[in-house]
């Protein structure tokens, strides 16, 4: 590896951890030495590329820094390109123009060799498909998610039983075939998800509910890797 590219993702790799990494981690997963790893940090640094160490904890790479995107390696512009047409194709008509709007942007900067992957992909997903839920204002139920307030639906459930219930949403999911959004059921008093095209009705309501959107988000994701840790293997 050319030690610029070697620069560039000791930065990718700070960037996507979590917490504190030491020179050991980095240079494994670079595949080099941890002497190398010193003096690229050391290098980095003369850069004025934020990066905090404490001995004995790890590096890190403050917030705020980033990179232009110029740097976008192929695989890098071509997840985007992938991403961007299955949003095309399945999610709101926002998103979707949100989506082409960024490959817009990025088509702008990168460089005149990687056009060609953005504007003829080598990678791509099927054309949508119709759906039956175009009663269901999709964009202001993500803005209802983010914003923490109530919804009141009526529902009819896989068995045909109708009810009319309220609900937190935290979460609009987006599938090859249906649109679903993850809520706390006040009825039920548990995690429900609801599928789009079964919603008969719905009221976007003013009623903020007592937790946080993020905070509903957080214990659904744990509650799912508890059954999915729980679920005997298959092997």
């Amino acid at each position: 590896m050319r030690r610029a590219d070697r620069l560039f993702e000791i930065i990718q790799v700070l960037r996507r951890a979590s917490g504190p990494l030491t020179a050991d981690r980095i240079a494994a997963e670079l595949e080099t030495s941890k002497r190398t790893i010193y003096r690229d940090i050391d290098a980095l640094v003369a850069q004025r590329v934020p990066i905090r160490g404490e001995a004995g904890v790890g590096y890190v790479l403050e917030r705020g820094f980033d990179l232009p995107p110029l740097m976008l390696t192929t695989d890098e512009v071509e997840a985007v390109a992938l991403g961007a047409q299955w949003v095309v194709a399945h999610a709101d008509e926002g998103l979707a123009k949100a989506a082409l709007g960024v490959l817009a942007k990025i088509a702008a900067i990168v460089p005149e060799d990687l056009r060609p992957v953005i504007d003829d992909p080598a990678v791509g997903t099927p054309p949508p498909r119709r759906r039956d839920d175009d009663h269901v204002d999709v964009a202001r139920l993500r803005t209802w998610c983010r914003e923490g307030r109530k919804l009141d639906i009526g529902y009819v459930d896989e068995t045909g039983s109708v009810s009319q219930r309220i609900v937190r949403p935290f979460m609009v999911g987006y599938v090859a075939t249906v649109r679903v959004v993850m809520a706390w059921c006040e009825l039920r008093g548990d995690f429900r998800v609801f599928r789009t095209d079964r919603m008969t009705a719905i009221a976007f309501l003013d009623a903020r509910y007592p937790e946080r959107s993020v905070a509903l988000r957080r214990r659904w994701l744990a509650t799912r890797r508890e059954k999915l840790a729980r679920a005997p293997s298959t092997a």
